[in-house]
């Protein structure tokens, strides 16, 4: 069976697309794909889990510079990024870095996230309201890559800038952005020669140490992996964070029964974390590129497609789980928020570890949080989550 004119069709392009809409979920119901502008889109759950760990599927992220005819730094960094190799490329800087990426190793700063997101709220919870994207969400997400690399948190809003600026490539106008994209990248790369130049001459016990360190089997990071892979934590570390945590108070205020719960039993402060991610990711799918012809439940995808493993729709489908609704004491099978396969984002321990500290402590220090003025967001596809969130609540005593 080839891809047939009589599957759904959703236009991916139109600024108006919203992943949770009702045409998604009315393709759904039709349809486990749909074509799109760009290729398939895979909605169910079972067959995003499948296809998320095909190996006749490659990243499709790799060649986006390529396909809006960009060239240079930005384009040279992008290929020699970890999120971006495969075969043993990949699978030998995966080895290496993981070590510096180990749950014991992270959950060893947990205490740290606790009394920065302590510290955040303690700057805007007499007032009774926040602007919540800057005034908490933004400096937390910067402040912990500044904590992971080990140079002083005061310098989170340069940090956040240039990782925002290099954001900027994931736009359809990178073209048109490119000067600053290319700006940001230089600085990044100069501000991590400089970290590791410093971990080289003085190590420490701590994350970037064990980065610059980072050794398996008398193997080592190039000089140029390690100045890569620095400039892609940052990079991939802040966008990601920021938008999630803008995410994860959207949908509570939608539940405040299920804020109040957090409140009062801040151990499911991680179960939160997956439930939101299951519900409203800030990554809303994961591409992917045939490398082959091959046959998937009766359909032909030829060599060369773009394949878009749509997590949201996958993570609300009622086949995985008999009810979807937000719940976070419900058990749940494994949500794509992350990605999977051989290409799981491997800082998830770091997300997941910071998240599950902030949120907790938001829910019992803000009570009965409501909406304060106007939300500007980013478009519900592709990368999103709020840029101006503005709440009210009532300070907890």
């Amino acid at each position: 069976m080839t891809i047939t004119a009589d599957a759904p069709y959703l236009n991916i392009e139109d600024p108006s697309f919203a992943i949770d809409s009702d045409e998604v979920l009315a393709a759904r119901e039709r349809s486990w794909y749909a074509r799109t502008n760009y290729g398939l889109a895979i909605l169910r759950y079972d067959e995003v889990n499948r296809l998320m760990k095909d190996r006749r599927l490659r990243q499709g992220s790799a060649a986006w510079p390529e396909h809006h005819g960009v060239a240079g730094p930005f384009a040279q960094w992008w290929s020699r990024a970890l999120l971006n190799l495969e075969g043993e490329d990949h699978a030998r800087l995966r080895r290496l870095l993981n070590p510096a990426f180990s749950p014991r190793a992270i959950k060893s700063l947990a205490p740290r996230f606790r009394a920065l997101a302590n510290e955040l709220i303690d700057a805007f919870i007499d007032r009774g309201r926040c602007e919540f994207m800057h005034e908490f969400a933004e400096p937390y997400a910067a402040r912990v890559i500044a904590i992971l690399l080990g140079i002083p948190e005061s310098e989170w809003p340069k940090i956040a800038r240039w990782g925002s600026e290099l954001g900027l490539a994931l736009s359809v106008h990178i073209r048109r952005e490119l000067p600053r994209i290319e700006a940001a990248l230089e600085a990044l790369y100069g501000y991590a020669d400089e970290v590791i130049a410093e971990r080289q001459r003085a190590p420490r016990d701590d994350f970037m140490t064990r980065l610059v360190q980072a050794q398996r089997d008398e193997d080592r990071l190039t000089p140029d992996e390690l100045r890569v892979s620095t400039v892609l934590l940052i990079f991939g570390g802040l966008d990601t964070t920021r938008n999630q945590l803008g995410l994860a108070m959207q949908t509570f205020l939608a539940h405040p029964d299920q804020w109040r719960l957090l409140g009062e039993r801040p151990e499911l402060g991680p179960a939160a974390v997956e439930e939101v991610m299951r519900v409203n990711p800030t990554v809303t799918w994961v591409t992917r590129e045939a490398v082959e012809d091959f046959e998937f439940q009766g359909l032909e995808i030829r060599r060369g497609t773009t394949v878009h493993l749509f997590s949201q729709a996958a993570g609300t489908d009622p086949r995985a789980c008999d009810d979807v609704s937000f719940d976070i004491t419900a058990r749940r099978p494994r949500h794509f928020g992350f990605g999977g396969g051989i290409h799981h984002c491997l800082g998830h321990f770091v997300a997941r570890s910071d998240m599950s500290e902030a949120l907790p402590l938001l829910a019992a220090r803000l009570r009965e949080p409501r909406l304060d003025g106007t939300v500007r967001s980013l478009p519900r596809s592709g990368n999103t989550g709020p840029i101006e969130l503005p709440i009210a609540f009532t300070a907890a005593a």
